[in-house]
């Protein structure tokens, strides 16, 4: 639907008090975008976001024809949640004649489940593996179906009690013929060498070979993880299991196998991530010394290994990879590895997702832009054309209410470059009065081993549209600007974060484009943090919204979160034993009295990252201090909201914090009421 923009002159209006057709309910409808995409046969898999299902992920099919079908019916929810974040939950292989045979990760037990959606009509899934009565249970990522063994092989997470580190993690076969369904025995683990963490294993093409990544707590995969090599043994288990590239001190995000039977992986070692390619045969153990790199750019062709499954590129078979690339964004590129040149592919999408697939020449991904959301979108190789085959852009509104950023580079402490995407007010009807300085707030990004990416996002809209700007700030810590810019953070968690914000939000105001007085923080998760932090050290922001935040170092730390995470502040701000001071000098918890500014802190109770424990001890230090505030709880949702009325409540409740704050009257959202 296409709103016909006015041709009558705008409206003076004060910032804030804008009127928008970008409702909460709308942004709302539109939040997620398509994940974990996959080729079965000629058709295009992947899943899709839910919102007005309670928050589902459905499996989508697109047909041979174009027509896009649910595999699933609800509530059949196909999402993983293995190390907190998921992994790929899904995979399919075309049986000629008889349909696709399907098995993925059904959210509320985390068993697997095989199906045949085009069975006559009634066929429901049927379990492969049991349920668990310890702690999380068995849950399971990175899947991949092997018919001729009569499997399916992926990482099996498995909890072995009640706390949060009581969790072993390993590549394991399942048969695929529904044995494993009452008994945990009858998984096959496919091999005795542990780590801590784990990818799924490729397959060679020969079948002879298999690799992996591992890695081990303190540290995270974007720190340093390890390629693992091994020979398959007849009976299908793995044998002389060495390493062949990575370190402590070296990250590698992905590895798969070219068709030649050389292997291919993305690696930093050269402060980039870089894609490489290594003789299996001639590697020594651990050494690497034979690989090279394919294209020697000062650019990412990798990122944050958040979720298991990740792509950020694909072999074709002629020998061609498909790459994702650049320095900030990533785009879609054609790489010849045997001359280096990469070319990329034409369209108005700027960010790519991390996730490909390959069918012959066609190469298939999801990509936005700044003035489309996510789609997926089809490259044919030999013709160079790129298509949108799923999952179509439509503008909800008229698109002239669209925010119109800016990628910028600003000057911190010590002169460092802060790169940031800037949103200022937007609205075709609407204008200040002369001389008036809108609000602006601050986007804090979560990971923080992340970073915010330039495309539409009608949150955004729904405060630039109304006159509030937006400054999307990718700190020291983010990604896709190098290793370097990545370490500033290490041991500098609270501080290069807070830092940085704080300087972009006073360079706009410092140059005219933002009101001093009504600048405001937000973020969730670590962005949660960093916004906390904000308000108890910089006296800059008028108000904040923290969502589901860190609060309390020494608690998330000692048991606090999740096992994935549950060493990552040991990089972001130095081991507990070592500097326990610094956890307790930077929380927010212990910090709470410095708090000036009327803050919304909002929480799911379900959330096993960011537990609803350290809001609540925020909000007891906090009460009866006088300072303006508001604590929302959501019964359902985890770490990060997914529920369609959860994220208009959300929208609704940060605009009218600022609203009150900035002394802006709307009438259009319901009240909030701040506690002293």
């Amino acid at each position: 639907m296409r709103r016909q923009q006015t041709t009558t002159a705008p409206a003076p209006a004060p910032y804030g008090s804008w009127h928008s057709p970008v409702s909460a309910g709308l942004a709302a409808s539109h939040d997620g975008h398509p994940e974990y995409l996959g080729s079965v046969g000629e058709e295009v898999w992947w899943t899709a976001p839910r919102p007005e299902e309670g928050g589902r992920r459905a499996l989508v099919r697109r047909l041979a024809d174009g027509a896009e079908r649910s595999v699933l019916p609800p509530p059949w929810n196909v999402r993983s949640r293995v190390m907190g974040y998921g992994g790929v939950p899904w995979a399919a292989v075309p049986r000629p004649g008889r349909g696709p045979l399907v098995v993925f990760v059904h959210f509320d037990d985390q068993r697997l489940y095989a199906v045949e959606p085009d069975a006559p009509e009634g066929a429901a899934p049927r379990p492969l593996t049991p349920v668990s009565p310890v702690g999380g249970g068995l849950r399971w990522a990175d899947l991949r179906i092997h018919p001729g063994r009569g499997e399916v092989w992926g990482v099996l997470e498995e909890f072995t009690g009640e706390r949060p580190g009581d969790v072993r993690r390993v590549i394991a076969a399942v048969p695929l013929d529904g044995s494993a369904a009452g008994d945990r025995a009858a998984v096959r683990e496919l091999t005795d060498v542990r780590h801590d963490f784990v990818t799924g294993p490729r397959l060679s093409p020969d079948g002879r070979r298999a690799v992996w990544i591992a890695w081990d707590h303190p540290r995270m995969p974007w720190d340093g993880t390890e390629v693992m090599l091994a020979e398959v043994a007849a009976e299908g288990g793995f044998t002389g299991v060495r390493p062949v590239a990575g370190s402590a001190e070296e990250s590698v995000a992905q590895a798969e196998w070219a068709p030649d039977g050389s292997l291919l992986f993305v690696s930093d070692r050269g402060g980039w991530w870089q894609l490489q390619r290594l003789d299996p045969d001639g590697a020594p153990d651990g050494g690497g010394a034979s690989r090279t790199t394919l294209c020697d750019r000062p650019e990412e062709f990798g990122g944050p290994l958040w979720k298991l499954g990740h792509r950020w590129f694909a072999p074709l078979p002629g020998g061609l990879i498909a790459v994702l690339h650049g320095r900030g964004a990533q785009v879609l590129g054609i790489l010849d590895p045997a001359t280096g040149a990469l070319a990329d592919v034409p369209g108005p999408w700027t960010e790519w997702e991390p996730t490909l697939a390959v069918d012959g020449t066609r190469v298939r991904g999801v990509a936005a832009g700044p003035r489309s959301g996510h789609e997926v979108v089809e490259l044919d190789v030999r013709t160079g054309r790129a298509r949108v085959i799923g999952s179509p852009h439509t503008d909800p509104v008229d698109p002239a209410y669209y925010p119109q950023p800016r990628s910028r580079t600003f000057t911190g402490p010590d002169g460092r470059e802060i790169h940031a995407q800037i949103h200022p007010p937007h609205n075709p009807d609407h204008t200040a009065p002369e001389g008036e300085l809108p609000p602006f707030v601050v986007w804090a990004h979560g990971g923080p081993t992340s970073r915010a990416p330039l495309v539409l996002d009608l949150e955004i809209a729904y405060f630039t549209s109304r006159g509030i700007g937006v400054a999307e700030v990718n700190y020291g810590g983010s990604t896709g600007h190098g290793r370097a810019y990545r370490n500033r953070l290490r041991g500098q968690w609270g501080v290069v974060d807070v830092e940085d914000c704080a300087a972009v939000a006073r360079a706009l105001a410092d140059e005219g484009s933002a009101d001093r007085a009504r600048l405001a923080i937000r973020g969730g998760s670590a962005g949660g943090w960093t916004a906390a932090v904000s308000l108890t050290t910089t006296g800059l922001y008028a108000c904040g919204t923290v969502i589901y935040p860190i609060l309390d170092l020494t608690a998330w730390a000692t048991g606090g979160t999740h096992d994935f995470e549950s060493r990552y502040t040991e990089s972001l701000v130095g081991p507990l034993a070592e500097v326990p001071e610094r956890y307790r000098e930077r929380s927010p918890v212990h910090r709470a009295d410095r708090i000036r500014a009327p803050f919304l802190l909002l929480q799911g109770l379900e959330d096993t990252i960011c537990p609803p424990a350290q809001c609540e001890r925020l909000l007891q230090v906090i009460a009866g201090r006088g300072v303006p505030h508001a604590y929302l709880t959501f019964e359902g949702e985890g770490h990060g909201f997914r529920r369609a009325d959860t994220m208009i409540r959300v929208l609704e409740a940060e605009l009218a914090l600022y609203a009150q704050t900035f002394g802006i009257e709307r009438a259009d959202v319901p009240a909030l009421e701040l506690t002293r």
